[in-house]
């Protein structure tokens, strides 16, 4: 076991050191702890290898903001080892870096199972506003409610030291990198791209499982040329903890069953294994976006070769703003308002706001200041909200609100203070 600095991970392996490498990829939330009890048998196959996400069981706190940063880090940690190829299961987000691998890097896996996982994860909003929740309250209602989400009641009731433990799993995540670790999942979206798996893959899912349960398995099912489903029953989101038996049955037969051999980019030959891996007996237990053609007259050499910022636009307004909200505004859009919708996407929001010289909260800021200046109200409620998804905390809105009453004048920042109280409130109060 060791720790390293960023781009690497805190890590961990067992089992034999010349046996074929197995991957194990935590949960949001969790720390490697989680797969304690497949491992006394994958290790008389395999040497597990079993890693911490940033900030997570006390893993060094540089947080990673996008699952592919993670899974970078993940390589370049195998790297000094020197292993190239290697099975992979995952949970939940570890089933993201397994996907991700899958797409980006397939020469180095072998096998991949996909636990609790979905090629898209809910929605952008609803991790985004984890984020708002966490920043504001810290992880205790986080974690207060995790045992909900990851187990079902049956369980949390009769094992109540694993709910614990669970529980404070979650408070002693780096807030930071947990925050991080939200946007990663907000921005993840494989659906497209299911297709292009070309790996053996276990699709493995809790039966009750209600926040990516069996209708998300079915989709990667689906939508994957070489997988099959594993619903295991009686259990919830984190599976290997609440079904640690049937779980481990299940890896053990898809990775000595399924396991492909390395290819051979020189040859064009698949290599054949030595010896097959003997099998071990166990007892059983979004909607198209409209783009306007302009056809100039002549080329602008200012413009010329430049991508529409409409593109740019629609990606920064939905991660400010909001899938919903924006969803709302485009769907009430019609003949007369729709080519001022695409006017503010276009130059607002993919010239302005697109722009490198200031950071989104530093924008958030200045728009939150003018807004209270001309009285806009109802655009301070949509950019209140915006301000806490880019970052600014409760206090940080307060005192840019009390900046512009000396500059605006008290009445507007009066105004301003309740709508941006009634908003705060709603979007920082925790749900149980």
């Amino acid at each position: 076991m060791s720790e390293t600095k960023t781009p690497a991970l805190q890590y961990r392996f067992d089992g034999p050191e010349d046996a074929p490498v197995l991957i194990l990829g935590p949960s949001l939330g969790t720390t490697w702890h989680m797969w304690d009890r497949q491992v006394p048998e994958l290790v008389k196959q395999w040497r597990v290898f079993r890693f911490d996400l940033p900030g997570h069981g006390g893993a060094p706190a540089y947080p990673a903001g996008s699952v592919g940063d993670l899974t970078d880090r993940l390589l370049a940690t195998l790297d000094r080892f020197g292993v190239q190829r290697f099975g992979y299961a995952g949970c939940a987000l570890g089933g993201a870096v397994g996907m991700e691998l899958a797409l980006r890097h397939p020469e180095r896996l072998a096998s991949l199972a996909l636990i609790a996982a979905s090629p898209r994860f809910g929605t952008a909003d609803e991790f985004r506003q984890r984020g708002v929740i966490v920043r504001t309250n810290g992880l205790d209602p986080i974690a207060r409610t995790s045992p909900d989400r990851w187990f079902t009641s049956g369980f949390a009731a009769a094992q109540p030291a694993i709910t614990e433990w669970a529980v404070q799993m979650v408070r002693t995540t780096d807030p930071g990198c947990y925050i991080a670790a939200c946007e990663a999942l907000a921005s993840f979206d494989v659906r497209p791209d299911l297709a292009s798996v070309g790996v053996p893959t276990l699709v493995l899912v809790g039966s009750d499982d209600q926040v990516t349960g069996p209708a998300e398995a079915r989709t990667l099912v689906a939508g994957i040329p070489d997988a099959r489903l594993a619903v295991v029953p009686g259990a919830s989101h984190l599976v290997p903890v609440e079904q640690p038996a049937a779980v481990t049955d299940l890896l053990v037969r898809h990775f000595s069953t399924a396991w492909q051999p390395a290819f051979d980019s020189s040859t064009g030959q698949t290599a054949i294994p030595a010896a097959p891996v003997t099998p071990v007996l166990m007892s059983a237990p979004p909607h198209p976006v409209p783009i306007a053609e302009i056809a100039p007259a002549a080329a602008d050499p200012q413009t010329a070769g430049r991508a529409d910022p409409y593109d740019a636009g629609i990606k920064v307004r939905r991660e400010v703003l909001g899938d919903a909200h924006v969803d709302r505004t485009l769907a009430q859009a019609d003949d007369f308002s729709g080519d001022f919708q695409e006017l503010i996407t276009r130059y607002a929001w993919g010239e302005i706001w697109d722009r490198p010289g200031l950071d989104r909260r530093s924008r958030s800021v200045a728009t939150l200041t003018a807004l209270v200046a001309g009285g806009h109200l109802d655009e301070l409620a949509v950019h209140t909200r915006a301000a806490l998804r880019n970052g600014l905390t409760p206090s940080e809105i307060k005192e840019v609100l009390l900046q512009a009453a000396v500059y605006c004048g008290v009445p507007a920042a009066n105004s301003a203070f309740k709508v941006a109280q009634q908003v705060i409130r709603e979007e920082t109060t925790p749900t149980e």
